[in-house]
């Protein structure tokens, strides 16, 4: 029983932590005012966090464990030509109903210790080379990746976001376009 609770105890920090980043900026982002808004004691937070860099570390390596999960059941949706580029595409269309938990890790990692980022970097680095081997015209295919990472960085920062019928229409094309093997 102890470890669900300190499993649910380290979600609920990471939570919470994502929130202070998403609600009152990075630089709100304190070990105390994580521990505050779990509702969890400093010692309690430093038995999972020893440091605000481990936190922001846990932030990440959360994000991109449920980044990968679901690229893999989107990957298992999709078959032949266009198979990366198309899992890529949905989980980032998926993503954006997610709300600010990438931006949180990632702004706070950015603000932190940019070495924090180095993870992510790779694994983006390997999508990409994924992406560019797709049977797909490679350049087709890296449009189709900063388009859906476009829209993904519009909705973080707020940079004239769609509404939710133009996002799909959005998305519906971009999904045609793969579909077809190219722009």
């Amino acid at each position: 029983m102890a470890m669900n609770n300190g499993v649910l105890t380290r979600n609920q920090l990471l939570t919470a932590a994502s929130n202070i980043v998403s609600e009152k900026g990075v630089s709100k982002l304190t070990l105390e005012a994580v521990a505050n808004q779990a509702g969890v004691s400093k010692g309690g937070l430093f038995y999972h966090f020893p440091s605000k860099e481990d936190l922001v570390q846990a932030m990440i390596d959360e994000l991109s464990v449920d980044f990968k999960n679901d690229m893999k059941d989107n990957l298992q949706a999709f078959h032949g030509k266009g198979q990366w580029t198309r899992a890529y595409v949905e989980t980032m269309f998926m993503r954006v109903d997610d709300g600010l938990k990438m931006s949180s890790a990632l702004f706070a990692s950015m603000f932190t210790n940019p070495k924090l980022m180095e993870k992510a970097q790779l694994q983006y680095k390997g999508l990409q080379e994924q992406i560019q081997n797709d049977q797909i015209d490679p350049v087709h295919s890296t449009i189709a990746r900063l388009a859906a990472d476009g829209l993904r960085f519009a909705e973080m920062f707020g940079l004239a976001p769609l509404d939710k019928e133009t996002r799909d229409k959005v998305h519906g094309e971009l999904t045609k376009i793969i579909t077809k093997g190219g722009i």
